[in-house]
């Protein structure tokens, strides 16, 4: 019996073992996976820091790769602000960070704006055909962004607001992406969670649709109109395409700047300022990642909120 109940003992103690190793093993496979994967997002950032931080002769003449700048130049971060390009006008960084602020702040605003409106009465006012007028929206997320390029140019063209050097370059980028389905479809999942019984309550109590929208369904909705602020500003924020194609030299975002300034010809050899221009990109990147960081709480609960019930 003793001897019995001591092989039982063995093969429990050893069934525990060998789980725990099992366990242990996951784990040190999982993280390390995750560790790499980390690395691998955080190079291409350490790399922008590096070289930003790096002088002219390192960048122009160094035969090998530095991974850490040899002589330390924190003012190319001052100096991108008063480098004027010659391609472009002598237009300088600051107007960029400025249309980019101006078109990322009324694109949020107003596209949120919408999506709000649009995701409530879709959620909870009775009318005829609203399923229908769901599903074609959700339709349309099908299409590629990229086969609205062109019927989207054809009416701002017509509109007058085509390559003006005015207002009519803002609202050229601004007016045709301000609606996004994706976001109204998101704000509307999380309408839909919110229970009927208080619509129903506040409607006895002789509270208006519109009222009850801001009092009661937008801050119970925080984390979601959070999220889709966030996810609009950054998309207006990184544009590129859609504004390099329809507004003025002076009136183009950042990213045209960062994709075609800080040159300088030397000995009829054009040459690329990488110091300057990973500098200007490190004062881009900052604010969204400030901004990620601050609210990444609820991106994250808004967008898995937004899941739950259909």
């Amino acid at each position: 019996m003793q001897e019995a109940k001591i092989k039982a003992d063995f093969r429990v103690n050893e069934r525990l073992v060998l789980q725990k190793t099992n366990t242990i093993l996951r784990k040190v496979v999982v993280y390390a996976f995750l560790a790499v994967m980390a690395i691998v997002v955080l190079i291409p950032f350490y790399w922008m820091l590096n070289v930003s931080l790096q002088s002219h002769n390192e960048v122009f003449n160094s035969l090998s790769v530095s991974f850490f700048p040899k002589e330390f130049s924190p003012g190319n971060y001052v100096k991108v602000f008063f480098y004027e390009s010659r391609s472009q006008g002598s237009i300088a960084f600051p107007r960029y960070l400025l249309n980019t602020g101006i078109v990322a702040f009324f694109s949020t605003i107003f596209g949120t704006m919408f999506s709000i409106l649009v995701a409530f009465a879709l959620s909870r006012l009775n009318f005829k055909g609203r399923e229908a007028i769901f599903t074609l929206l959700l339709a349309t997320m099908m299409i590629p962004g990229e086969m609205m390029v062109i019927s989207n140019y054809i009416t701002v063209s017509r509109l007058g607001w085509v390559n003006q050097a005015n207002y009519g370059s803002y609202l050229a980028m601004i007016v045709p992406f301000m609606v996004s389905i994706f976001h109204i479809y998101l704000l509307r999942q999380n309408f839909k969670q919110i229970p009927n019984e208080l619509y129903y309550a506040a409607k006895v109590d002789g509270c208006r649709d519109w009222k009850y929208l801001w009092r009661v369904m937008v801050p119970m909705a925080k984390s979601s109109i959070i999220t889709i602020t966030i996810l609009k500003l950054m998309g207006s924020w990184n544009a590129f395409v859609w504004p390099d194609i329809v507004a003025h030299e002076k009136y183009k975002l950042v990213t045209s700047w960062l994709r075609s300034s800080f040159t300088d010809a030397e000995a009829g050899i054009q040459r690329v300022l990488i110091n300057y221009q990973m500098a200007a990109t490190v004062i881009v990147t900052v604010p969204l990642l400030i901004l990620f960081i601050l609210f990444r709480k609820y991106i994250m609960s808004g967008v898995s909120r937004s899941g739950v019930k259909g």
